[in-house]
Formats: structure tokens, C-alpha cells, sequence
């Protein structure tokens, strides 16, 4: 495994760290390697379609789907709802990576039918805004890890960058001090939190590309979701079923999308790097093969999908051999590593991060101090 961790500097004092983002110094320029990989893999066919792929997913999630339906009529009332909750919340996130595809126009032959599917995957099954999602995840792709541009590393409930950590204050503070330990846990509410950011940015002022068309299918899937729980189930089982299903939701998206560039260089905001350098160093591929690909969409092949973001789920692999044998012969380091150990990466970078949220006297050392 090859793996790149930001640059820290030593604690200048007790309990604080200083990050050090990578510039342009940092990635040596590789010339035209973007060209020379994307001309062998087209010449290869891995940016054609891959219609009867997507065809039989489709025909298992709608099996999935009618199969969790029939669960839960003929379960009624029982506790065991939950588990049918649970697979509501697999099934979703499945079709968001399909809305996903769509967004980055890997499914269809056209462009417009491609957003036309997103459109109806991600409002009207999932319930999430496509809008939303594709400016932001657009911006996303432009600049991965590229401080003040990327908005997958902007502050939220977790801080990314020290900056952000050290002016946390209140419960965003005491959250940030352990975020790397509470990360799990809080993707718990990432499923609600991605309904409400869709619904914020539909019902902003000014112009919002789709807005009634999102908003009209989002108000259609809530309502079919919603009335049925409530008339089958009692209240108290019926909020702890969508609670389940959110939480399920959240937590699979998260986990599913976090150990994709979190813990890998932070890129200086004024840095000038090719193309191919800049996507290729800042993501992580996931081992695994096939049961990886299934599992998370296709994004254990982070590197290729940057590179190639319109290239269908089934040819990702092939596309790796390539990109991989490239960096290899041109030194360039190429990460990938088990899904476990993203995960530890994951928290081990948050809760460095974390540290510049805390007291630098907050240590067993200085509270022995201050009491003599």
C-alpha cells in the first residue's frame, strides 16, 4: 500500500497542532500524463456504456424494494418493522449511488436523459435534491481537498481543517475535541441532514435550476413513505422506524463516502497543480475488488472515478490496472488500502484535526501543574 498523510508540524505548544497544506512544490507536475492514461483507456473501450449493467441492478433494486414492501405489510404491527426500516435505508443508498451515476452521465447515452434519471432517482426515491448535490459535488471534483474551494472539506458539525477546529466554540467545540471518535455515531443524522440541505437550497431565494420538478417529486416520495408507516404502524413504532431508516441511510452514505479523501494531502488554496496530479494524490482507492464494488458504488475506485468521472461502474477495475501501472512507472504514489483501515485513518486524521479545539493546557501533565 501506498499512502500519503498531510504534512504536521510539531506542537508549537501543549495540545496544539499547526497543519501544512501541500502546494504545488509538494506534487511535481507530470507532463501530459492525464492525455497519455486517458488515451489508452479510451483506445481500451472503458468510457463506453454499460446498458445491461445498470439494466440488472436496476431489476434487483426493484425487487429489493417490492420485497420490502411485502415485508412490511405482512409484518403489521411488530418490532421486527425495524429491520424492514434497515433495509429501506440500504435500499436508498443503493439508488442514491445509481443517482450519483446519472448526475455524472455514466448510465445513459445522452446528457439530458442522464440528469432526467438523477432528477427522478434522487428527489423522487431517495428524496434529496439533485440540484443540490450536483453543485456541490461538482465543486467537489474541480478542487478535491483544495481549502476554501472544496465544500467536502468546509466546516460543519466536524472540522477538516485545524483553522476550523480552533474556532469551534460551544457544543460544536466539545464535539470537535472528540470528533474523530463521535464520527460514526453522528453519521447517524447525516440522512436527515442531506434532506434538509436539499430542501434549504430548493427553497432559497433567486433562481434554483429544477426547483419545482425536485420539489413536486420530494413532497410526492415523502408522502408515499410517510402515510403508509403511520397508518399501519402505531406513532411510537411508526417514528421509530423512519428513525431507523434515516439512521441506516446516513451512516451507510458516510461511511461509504468518507474514506474516499479524508486524511489524504490538504491542497494550499493558491497552489497550481496539473489535473492529473491533483485528483490522483489527494484520493484513496478501497481493496476488495468485486464485493467493494457492490457494497459502495463504485466509489472504492476513487482515483479512476476522479479522473474519468463519466466512466460506468463495471469498467472502474480495468481502468485502476492502467492508472496504477502509470503511476508506478512515473513515481507517482497511487493509494489504496482495506476498508478497515480507511476507517482508521479516517478517525486518527479527525481527531489530530481535533486537537486544535482543545485547551493546550488540557493535559494530565498541566493539570498537575496548575494544582501544585
Amino acid at each position: 500500500m501506498t499512502a500519503i498523510a498531510p504534512t504536521l508540524s510539531p506542537p508549537a505548544r501543549l495540545g496544539a497542532v499547526r497543519q501544512t497544506y501541500a502546494g504545488a512544490a509538494d506534487f511535481p507536475p507530470i507532463a501530459q500524463s492525464y492525455s497519455q492514461v486517458s488515451k489508452v483507456v479510451r483506445e481500451t473501450g472503458l468510457l463506453r456504456r454499460a446498458h445491461r449493467f445498470y439494466a440488472l441492478v436496476g431489476v434487483a433494486l426493484a425487487l429489493g424494494f417490492g420485497g420490502a414492501i411485502a415485508g412490511f405489510i405482512l409484518l403489521g404491527d411488530s418490532w421486527f418493522q425495524l429491520l424492514i426500516a434497515a433495509a429501506f435505508g440500504v435500499l436508498f443508498t443503493q439508488v442514491a449511488f445509481l443517482a450519483h451515476e446519472a448526475a455524472h452521465r455514466q448510465i445513459l447515452a445522452s446528457g439530458p436523459a442522464n440528469d432526467r434519471l438523477g432528477r427522478l432517482l434522487a428527489a423522487g426515491v431517495v428524496g434529496i435534491s439533485l440540484s443540490w448535490w450536483d453543485n456541490k459535488h461538482s465543486r467537489h471534483h474541480a478542487n478535491p481537498n483544495r481549502v476554501g474551494k472544496d465544500p467536502d472539506i468546509a466546516v460543519d458539525t466536524i472540522s477538516f481543517l485545524d483553522e476550523d477546529a480552533a474556532a469551534a466554540r460551544g457544543l460544536r467545540r466539545a464535539i470537535t475535541r472528540r470528533q474523530g471518535w463521535l464520527f460514526f455515531p453522528l453519521l447517524t443524522l447525516e440522512g436527515l441532514n442531506l434532506h434538509y440541505q436539499g430542501l434549504r437550497h430548493l427553497l432559497q431565494r433567486g433562481p434554483v435550476k429544477h426547483r419545482w420538478t425536485e420539489l413536486g417529486l420530494i413532497t410526492l416520495r415523502l408522502a408515499a413513505m410517510i402515510v403508509p408507516v403511520f397508518l399501519l404502524l402505531p406513532v411510537g413504532m411508526a417514528f421509530a422506524f423512519l428513525g431507523v431508516q434515516l439512521a441506516v441511510f446516513g451512516v451507510y452514505m458516510g461511511a461509504s463516502f468518507a474514506p474516499n479523501h479524508k486524511g489524504m494531502p490538504v491542497i494550499a488554496p493558491d497552489a497550481k497543480l496539473d489535473f492529473f496530479s491533483k485528483q490522483v494524490r489527494t484520493s484513496r482507492n478501497i481493496t476488495g475488488g468485486w464485493w467493494a464494488t457492490a457494497l459502495m458504488g463504485g466509489l472504492n475506485y476513487q482515483v479512476e472515478h476522479h479522473l474519468f468521472p463519466s466512466m460506468a461502474r463495471p469498467y472502474l477495475a480495468r481502468a485502476s490496472g492502467i492508472v496504477r501501472d502509470y503511476c508506478a512507472a512515473h513515481g507517482v504514489p497511487y493509494t489504496e488500502t482495506s476498508l478497515a483501515r480507511s476507517y482508521a485513518i479516517v478517525i486518527a486524521y479527525l481527531n489530530r484535526v481535533g486537537l486544535a479545539a482543545r485547551d493546550p493546557f488540557d493535559c494530565p501533565a498541566a493539570r498537575t501543574l496548575r494544582r501544585a
